[in-house]
């Protein structure tokens, strides 16, 4: 069925049938808006990307994008109450797939509604972008704070290997480079946030000229677009925001660490530096060379360091997708009793054994149809995470093209078995390396 779908996708690129049909315009205020008839069944989509995350922070005031994230399900001043009081309006709408997210450069909010309830979630939207500051006070401030601390302290410090993600991450791009740290903050960042500082930061970015507005699902254009006028049309633009111009510094010689965590088994995780999300081709070669690597039960790091070596319970290999610079991380959880040094070297192999040969036309054309089909699977959802309005957002925010998807399916047709040897020659070499053991912290004995 997926080589069926591939064919088709394939076939029809690029413009002229897109993958997803869309209308773009913008307000005079900036707001860009996205529109997405699907009427398969009675539900409308509601998402806004705000472009700003960690990389727009300054050093001192770390975690504010995220904070964001949790305030702006507080009450406004048209719609008072809390968190418990915006989700409790949608849910008694019938709504579903409520939820935000932050990375270091965007911010998103979204919701599913019946597709009679449409105008209730752009008001709310509208809402928490236009008149979100009328309503912020210190309390909620401090209550969004500890709920933020928290939520750092579990997925984390107390998570599995949490720490060791965050320093992975530290090493790749050191101080002062923006992506340095945790998307969620510090607890200190945090602790010292005022009010004011946090009032200053939404008035620099929250702002109808910073963010994309996307509408997928059962509705008529024109009745929405009155309606996004009409909520949306009287909010004042702000000065235009810079993007961070920061170039990451190339490793020319491995860097090394190894820590102690509350877990069970060891783990080795390997990082690299590689071009920023979708500059260029190579960029599209590494996402297939790491799903040659661990994609599947098929892959060579299962194959080899769990099937057959049986050094390594666990493998994966992702590229992360990052505006100012990108990097692809490579981890094996250690299997007990195996020392990690060894389940490095086997994963060592691997990737040597990619630089000095390509990998077969089978396992390539394997990953593009995972590829091709992990995209399927998303339009068949008009939004929540990954649904429709998400890859339309994302294709704007990445590329400036809602349609980017089907730029994305021939890039990754056109990616050849020695263009996939030569990002792991040019990424992927041994100095040019972040190499983070994580261990199992020694058990203490108790007294009786």
């Amino acid at each position: 069925m997926v080589h069926a779908l591939l064919s088709v996708v394939l076939a029809a690129a690029p413009a002229k049938a897109p993958l997803i049909a869309f209308e773009k315009y913008t307000l005079p205020n900036g707001l860009r808006v996205i529109l997405s008839e699907d009427h398969k069944t009675p539900v409308v989509a509601v998402m806004v990307w705000y472009h700003v995350g960690a990389a727009n922070e300054v050093p001192g005031k770390s975690g504010f994008a995220h904070l964001f994230e949790h305030m702006m399900f507080q009450g406004s001043k048209h719609r008072p109450g809390n968190e418990t009081a915006f989700f409790g309006i949608l849910q008694g709408a019938g709504a579903t797939g409520v939820n935000g997210t932050t990375n270091f450069d965007r911010t998103n909010y979204f919701e599913v509604l019946p597709s009679n309830q449409v105008e209730l979630g752009l008001w709310l939207e509208s809402e928490r972008l236009g008149f979100l500051l009328d309503a912020m006070d210190q309390q909620k401030l401090d209550i969004q704070r500890e709920v933020v601390r928290n939520e750092r302290r579990q997925t984390t410090e107390n998570r599995p290997y949490g720490r060791a993600e965050v320093r992975l991450v530290e090493l790749l791009f050191p101080k002062p480079h923006p992506y340095f740290g945790s998307v969620i903050g510090s607890h200190e960042d945090l602790q010292a946030a005022s009010l004011e500082d946090v009032k200053a930061f939404f008035r620099t970015y929250y702002a109808p000229n910073n963010a994309v507005l996307t509408i997928v699902g059962d509705f008529k254009p024109a009745d929405v677009k009155a309606l996004v006028e009409k909520y949306f049309g009287s909010i004042p633009a702000v000065a235009p925001v810079a993007v961070p111009k920061v170039k990451a510094e190339p490793i020319t010689s491995q860097k090394r660490e190894t820590m102690t965590d509350n877990v069970q088994l060891s783990k080795v995780m390997v990082g690299v530096l590689v071009p920023p999300a979708y500059s260029n081709d190579d960029f599209f070669a590494i996402q297939l060379l790491c799903d040659v690597l661990a994609k599947g039960k098929s892959s060579r790091l299962y194959r080899e360091l769990v099937y057959t070596q049986k050094v390594a319970q666990a493998v994966s290999a992702d590229i992360e997708t990052a505006r100012l610079a990108g990097y692809a991380a490579v981890d094996a959880t250690v299997a007990p009793g195996i020392a990690p040094e060894k389940a490095e070297g086997a994963l060592d192999v691997q990737l040597q054994q990619l630089m000095d040969a390509p990998p077969t036309v089978a396992e390539l054309d394997r990953a593009k149809r995972n590829r091709v089909a992990n995209v399927l699977r998303r339009l068949e959802r008009v939004g929540g995470f990954g649904g429709k309005a998400d890859v339309l957002e994302s294709g704007e925010f990445w590329m400036g093209d809602p349609g980017f998807i089907d730029t994305l399916v021939a890039k990754w047709d056109a990616v050849t078995p020695a263009q996939v040897q030569a990002v792991a020659r040019k990424y992927f070499a041994k100095d040019e390396r972040v190499v983070i053991t994580v261990n199992p912290a020694p058990k203490t004995s108790s007294n009786p």
